[in-house]
């Protein structure tokens, strides 16, 4: 700032000392402050470049504030959703088995417990360990298993499972449309396969199963199990994953594919 006001003085000084011998030492004085344009122009755009990074940097920081409250609150109400929804299933299968007075029904309340302490619990972080979501769905298809002896129910994953992190229920749609509209609920030949493994951080997950005769009345199949897995790939992996669904000679398949990192 020193500077600039040397300039101001310099002129200052011009206006009352004109005519006498002092004047030209502050004209020269004050020419020469104001020949150093390229300073002051230096100076102020440096000024401006600040003053704006400052600005961007705030703006940014607001913005990934909003997308992130955003995010959270959209993962809240898909987990609201898939709770309940899985409960009721769950429950019917449950009551299923108390009909024919299974000796194991009580073994299965257990396991529902289990299973119902992961959601409300474990699942409220925003990332568990694959090993924890493996057994939770191994849990599921022993209990769809049970009800239907005489189905071919296979859950197959390796021996080891990877120190790995996702988010939970993630495949929990789609293995709920699996039972809901596998024909081995008619059929005792019939069933549901599904599979899963990573390698080379991708994870893959498949599952496939014999569909019921078609029923053009009812709701289209997944409902809000599609949605919801559909806006949660999109909100954990956007460009990092591949969904792809086919319904081909009665055979409803799906392959899921992550990159992990």
């Amino acid at each position: 700032m020193t500077p600039y006001v040397n300039m101001f003085l310099s002129w200052i000084f011009k206006q009352f000392t004109y005519g006498s011998p002092v004047y030209a030492y502050f004209d020269r004085q004050y020419n020469g402050f104001f020949s150093d344009w390229n300073l002051i122009m230096t100076d102020t755009i440096a000024f401006l470049s600040i003053a704006f990074s400052r600005f961007s940097y705030q703006n940014e920081v607001m913005r990934h504030k909003v997308e992130t409250d955003h995010l959270k609150l959209q993962l809240d109400l898909l987990k609201g959703q898939l709770q309940p929804h899985f409960l009721f299933n769950t429950l019917n299968s449950l009551y299923g088995m108390s009909l024919i007075q299974s000796k194991d029904t009580s073994r299965f309340i257990l396991l529902l417990s289990q299973m119902m302490q992961y959601i409300l619990y474990d699942c409220s972080q925003e990332e568990v360990p694959l090993s924890e979501e493996v057994n939770f769905l191994k849990g599921y298809f022993e209990i769809e298993q049970k009800k239907f002896p005489d189905a071919s129910i296979r859950f197959n994953v390796p021996e080891t499972i990877p120190a790995v992190k996702m988010p939970p229920l993630l495949f929990l749609p789609l293995i709920e449309n699996a039972f809901k509209h596998g024909r081995h609920k008619l059929e005792n030949n019939a069933g549901v396969t599904a599979e899963l493994m990573v390698d080379q951080q991708v994870l893959f997950f498949k599952i496939e199963n014999e569909m019921l005769p078609s029923q053009p009345l009812k709701n289209s199949r997944g409902g809000i199990g599609l949605v919801n897995i559909r806006k949660r790939l999109a909100l954990y992996y956007q460009g990092k994953h591949n969904l792809q669904i086919q319904e081909l000679n009665g055979i409803y398949k799906v392959n899921l594919s992550i990159t992990l990192k």
